[in-house]
This record gives C-alpha cells, structure tokens and sequence, in this order.
C-alpha cells in the first residue's frame, strides 16, 4: 500500500465540498442520481439531482465487453432495461442504444459522459463517490477507471479530479490497483460487515461507506467514535426516511445517501431551525422514534452479518 497520510480536512484528496461546507450538517449524497424520481445512473437522473441542491453523486461502475467503464448498478441489464443480458457480455455500440424502461427513457452513459458534464462552470462544487462493483476484476476496471478519468482535462474553474472522485469498492482487493492506477485518490470501503470495516481503519486514504440498519444495531456500537478518532469518514446509506435522516445528523455522520435529496435537505433545514430556537428543539420526540418495521429491519441486519457475514468476508 501507499504511504500516503490519512485523509483529513488539510489532505488534498479531501473531497472539495468539505473544506467549503455552508453547513456542519452531513454531506447530501444522492443514490444513482436522484433515484427515487428519474432512471438511476443517467444523466438525467445526475442533472435532477444536482439542480436539488445535492453535494455528491453516487453511482455505479461496470465494465463493457470492450472495456468501456458505464453507469450501471446491476451486472445485468434486465432490471432498468429490459434485456437478458450482462453488462460485461455487450460491447459499447450495443449498450449505447438501450433505454431505460423508466421515463423519461434514457440511454446509459459512460463514466467520462459523466465526468464531462460535471466539469461544466456551475457544477464545480459536485463530487462523485463511486461504486466499482466488485464482480469486475480490480486490475482491468481501474486502468480503465484511470485512462477515462485522465482522458477528461481538468476543470478551468474549481478542484482537481483527485479531489472531486472517491473511489468505492466493496473489498480490500481493489486497494492495491486504486493506488497503482490512480495513487492520489481517496478510496472508500463500501461495507456492512463493520468487524471486516474495522481491519482497515488505519489503511491510508480510507473513508467508509456504511450500511445505517447495521450501524444503528448493536454490531455498530462504537464504530462512529472509531472513525472519528482515526479521522476517517463514515457515509451511509441508503437513508429514505425522515426519523432516520434525522438519526444520522444527530449521530454527526459525513455523508447521508439517498434516493430523495430534495427531502433530505427539507429535514436538514427542519433541524438547522429547531437548532437556532429553543422553542422548537426537540419539541417533538416522535419524529426521532424508530418504528416497529424499522427496528425488525435492523435486527434483520445484524443476525443476517452475525450469520452470512463470516462467508461474505472469505470471499473478500
């Protein structure tokens, strides 16, 4: 591994928006663009998402049979569009001319479409946690990850790329292959197995991308107060409800993901007033309560780490 030192706010691979943050309120990161109302990981999803205020994209990479990095969260393409077929069986020309099922029917794109329209004046301040789906070999998909991003020139106006993209895998396999391809980037463990999470909490240049059901159960006690001692970032996702936005800015976590951004700033404005009025703070106890389904989900969570967690890691 590299000997770079660990990310903290005067890194230069700190993710831009944090040295400029309008607010001490977790980052808005928005699921596959904004998912819950337009195609997930298209341009217009990506478009939707950052005219709603978001501070982060987190989207989904696959390879193509002819080594084209694209958007897409499933390894089949059955799902958002409709064909029996695998990402990594059809070249570029073929997944180009497929739309999504969703409307408005969109095309995928590649990660450099992406990377193009966010270098754009106005959208410097956007930043992209990436997923590289861990069924494409770590070696290959980052070289490619490598070429596409030092093909697209540096942006006249606001950061570098190595501070706009966080590099996202679900295993430490990818890390040696981060650092020989792209040795400046911030890398994140995507993870709900927090005792497989906590084997890397010193590893340089690490931040976590976690699963809230489990570090809300008792298998995430501690974890926050961990990373915060190793001055590590913890992100979360995927966050939809209102009780649990709120958790996760009362917990003080760096990044909330969620397929409604627009709602989760409606809550994040919601609390900066309640902040600045002690007529208002903590007036209403209910709206941090977990509910019965959500409590069922987090104790689902754990036994489901507790009982298939140790097979997940071996295969890491």
């Amino acid at each position: 591994m590299s000997d770079c030192p660990p990310l903290e706010v005067g890194d230069p691979t700190t993710p831009a928006h944090f040295l400029h943050s309008d607010s001490d309120l977790p980052q808005t990161i928005s699921h596959r663009g904004y998912k819950g109302r337009f195609p997930e990981n298209t341009i217009c999803a990506i478009d939707e998402a950052i005219k709603a205020g978001t501070h982060a994209l987190e989207l989904d990479l696959h390879l193509s049979r002819d080594g084209v990095v694209v958007l897409s969260h499933d390894a089949n393409l059955k799902r958002c569009f409709g064909v029996k077929k695998k990402v990594a069986d059809c070249d570029w020309a073929e997944l180009k001319s497929l739309r999504t099922l969703m409307e408005p029917h969109e095309p995928m794109p590649r990660l450099v479409d992406v990377l193009e329209f966010v270098r754009q004046p106005g959208r410097e301040h956007i930043w992209l946690l990436l997923d590289i789906k861990r069924n494409n070999d770590p070696n290959t998909i980052m070289k490619h990850i490598a070429e596409v991003v030092e093909s697209v020139p540096i942006p006249t106006i606001g950061p570098d790329w190595h501070r706009r993209v966080v590099l996202g895998s679900w295993s430490a396999r990818y890390f040696d292959a981060c650092t020989k391809y792209l040795p400046r980037y911030a890398m994140t463990l995507i993870c709900f197995d927090l005792s497989y999470a906590r084997q890397f909490m010193h590893v340089p240049r690490i931040s976590f991308n976690v699963n809230q059901k489990v570090l809300m159960g008792p298998l995430g006690r501690g974890f926050l107060e961990e990373a915060r001692s190793a001055r590590r970032r913890v992100y979360v996702w995927t966050v939809n409800a209102p009780n649990l936005m709120r958790w996760c800015i009362r917990h003080k976590v760096d990044g909330v993901i969620t397929d409604e951004p627009v709602h989760y700033r409606e809550i994040c404005e919601g609390w900066e007033k309640e902040q600045s009025d002690p007529a208002l703070k903590d007036q209403d106890p209910s709206l941090d309560r977990l509910t019965f389904s959500q409590r069922l989900q987090c104790f689902l969570a754990t036994g489901f780490v507790v009982l298939f967690g140790w097979a997940f890691t071996r295969r890491l």
